[in-house]
């Protein structure tokens, strides 16, 4: 397996979780009040069920090249890990798959038919677009692949191919403006609200304060994909070349914290000038064992 491509997949989850971590601690009151002067929450920074997810993505691809749907699944069910927050119809169909039952069966099941169309998918992908980030084409159907595991309503597989895309052209096209960079990442996304949301947020690239973004894309609140990745691609179009402005400007916004955050943070992390700084690593819990990622070289 090429390490380069190990390496990349490797950088985006170091700073999916990082994000995660950092954006799950504003659920505490306390910290949100701190949130406009900016205080680092205390440690440690616990990560959630956005990083286990995105663990179980990089394991697949480090182990086969490509994303079997089956081992993902395997995975996501055998590493679950109920109070990692996860929400009640993914704790259910993961109870279910490691009892024996058929993923593809409970996931398209959902919600009377119609899949979920929560952003789970969306927040544990950038690794997969960092790791195909030589192949938007690629990308585009390993994440629709990886989504389907669990999230088969188009809104979600569009929300996870925005992201995954997000985070190759942030590989492979690091000098793009803001607004071709968000061009380039709709080409991609297949019709639906969540291309009209990242529509609009190239419209909204002249505006700076992330709340008032927010209230016109979402921010997460939801939790669903059109709801989420749209305030996330606008955070990142605009300022994906410095970690710590991505991060405190996803979470004045509020909402699903933790998830914007962690998509925010896995995208920005690819950014060859977008380090992850050393104070906030060394407050997050580090990454589990199983998953096998390496460190980052400090």
């Amino acid at each position: 397996m090429s390490a380069l491509l190990l390496a990349r997949a490797a950088a985006s989850l170091h700073g999916l979780a990082l994000g995660d971590a950092f954006g799950s601690q504003f659920f505490v009151p306390a910290n949100r009040d701190a949130l406009s002067s900016r205080l680092l929450p205390p440690a440690p920074w616990q990560w959630t069920d956005d990083t286990e997810m995105a663990c179980s993505i990089y394991r697949v691809l480090a182990d086969h090249g490509t994303i079997d749907q089956d081992e993902l699944a395997a995975s996501f069910a055998t590493r679950h890990d109920f109070d990692r927050g996860y929400g009640p119809a993914t704790n259910r169909l993961l109870r279910l798959v490691r009892e024996g039952g058929d993923w593809r069966a409970l996931s398209a099941e959902l919600f009377d038919g119609k899949g979920s169309w929560g952003n789970g998918a969306a927040m544990r992908v950038a690794p997969l677009g960092a790791w195909f980030a030589d192949d938007l084409t690629r990308v585009v159907r390993q994440a629709a692949l990886s989504a389907q595991v669990t999230h088969t309503h188009p809104e979600a597989v569009a929300g996870a191919i925005a992201v995954a895309v997000a985070t190759a052209v942030t590989v492979s096209e690091p000098d793009l403006s803001a607004g071709h960079f968000l061009d380039r990442v709709s080409a991609h996304v297949p019709a639906s609200m969540v291309l009209d949301g990242i529509t609009e947020a190239r419209q909204l690239l002249t505006i700076s304060d992330p709340t008032l973004a927010a209230r016109m894309l979402g921010n997460g609140r939801h939790v669903t994909a059109h709801d989420t990745v749209p305030f996330t691609l606008w955070v990142t179009a605009r300022v994906r070349h410095d970690f710590e402005a991505a991060m405190w400007t996803t979470a004045a916004a509020g909402g699903d914290v933790d998830t914007t955050c962690a998509i925010v943070g896995g995208i920005v992390a690819v950014a060859e000038t977008a380090q992850l700084p050393q104070r906030w690593r060394g407050r997050c819990e580090p990454l589990p064992d199983w998953a096998s990622v390496p460190r980052l070289i400090t």
